[in-house]
């Protein structure tokens, strides 16, 4: 006598796969949290001394707050399908601006950030500008606008760094501390939590969205797309000067050059961003923790005692992977604007 299996409860097995889907999606979007989780174990265990010293995790989270903003800046236009390579020139040119204007000029803060920050706004205006009257491709636009920000940088600072910012914005930017964490950090938190809302909240968000997964259905769905668009390169022009505001605080002066080292890392995190949190999309808690991984990386192996050159590996490699992660999430996420 044979024994006849239990029919099979469709309910039950649908239940059980939406389970797991469920999981899944959990645990891709929380898999950069983890893996940043898992570094920290790991260099923690194996240089518990200086790695998981209150010290260099202050600094870490303080340090990186510029590249933090930055790459807020650049996922506004990236969401609206626009790149801007100009946001490491915009930061470069505004804290010079402010260094000319405060250390050799003598002008007060509350006149020169005023002035530091508007030179973003204009920034940004003059790449909507050309790139939505002229319909130029954003990528050439924002290319050249960067190499001409580089040229004026080094015009008005005589290719030298200029030191002796007001002791005032240092205060507000790094010596001050909440929790032993210098005030920088909660400044880039604050911008992460503002763009949170704006994306997932408010109707300017899902037009954002609507117009980078598609701009000729967001056209004739009544979206004014060029509106969309310059107000997103414009927001990347002012959010650019507000992290040369940091930079220029953390550092106590300008350099013509260093602010260029930005725009991989920034990418990179944009990119290895969009693949976590909510994949498939850019978002500013996956980039914050996407700047903390890559930090996190390059801080344990350096401690480790590896050269320098990790960075440019890490920071490479880490852009490569995550436009390809991204475009596999991206193309597997069902299209959703509501």
């Amino acid at each position: 006598m044979t024994e006849t299996a239990a029919p099979i409860n469709p309910g039950v097995e649908k239940n059980r796969r939406a389970g797991e889907s469920s999981i899944l999606k959990m645990l891709e979007a929380f898999a950069l949290v983890i893996g940043t989780a898992v570094l920290i174990a790991i260099f923690g265990y194996l240089r518990p001394e200086s790695f998981l010293s209150w010290s260099n995790i202050s600094t870490m989270l303080g340090s990186q707050a510029v590249l933090v903003v930055l790459t807020l800046a650049l996922i506004v236009p990236l969401t609206a399908g626009d790149f801007d390579l100009s946001v490491a020139a915009n930061l470069t040119l505004s804290a010079m601006v402010l260094a000319v204007l405060n250390a050799q000029m003598g002008w007060p803060l509350a006149i020169v950030v005023p002035i530091s920050l508007a030179v973003g706004v204009i920034t940004g205006c003059v790449n909507a500008g050309f790139i939505l009257y002229f319909r130029i491709p954003s990528l050439i636009v924002t290319l050249g606008t960067g190499t001409f920000l580089s040229g004026i940088v080094l015009w008005i600072s005589g290719s030298m760094t200029i030191s002796g910012i007001s002791p005032l914005l240092i205060e507000y930017v790094i010596v001050n501390r909440i929790f032993g964490v210098p005030l920088a950090f909660y400044y880039a938190l604050l911008l992460c939590c503002i763009l949170w809302y704006v994306f997932d909240y408010t109707t300017v968000g899902r037009r954002i969205l609507f117009v980078g997964r598609g701009r000729e259905v967001a056209r004739l769905s009544g979206i004014r797309v060029d509106r969309i668009r310059f107000a997103c390169l414009v927001a990347s022009g002012f959010l650019s000067s507000v992290a040369a505001l940091i930079y220029a605080g953390t550092i106590g002066a300008a350099d013509p050059l260093s602010g260029g080292s930005f725009l991989l890392p920034a990418f990179a995190a944009a990119f290895l961003g969009a693949t976590s949190i909510v994949p498939g999309r850019f978002n500013p808690w996956g980039s914050l923790f996407a700047v903390y991984f890559l930090v996190v990386g390059i801080t344990g192996l350096t401690i480790l005692g590896i050269q320098t050159f990790v960075q440019n590996l890490f920071y490479g490699g880490a852009l490569v992977i995550a436009v390809s992660l991204s475009q596999l999430v991206r193309n597997r996420e069902p299209q959703d604007f509501t």
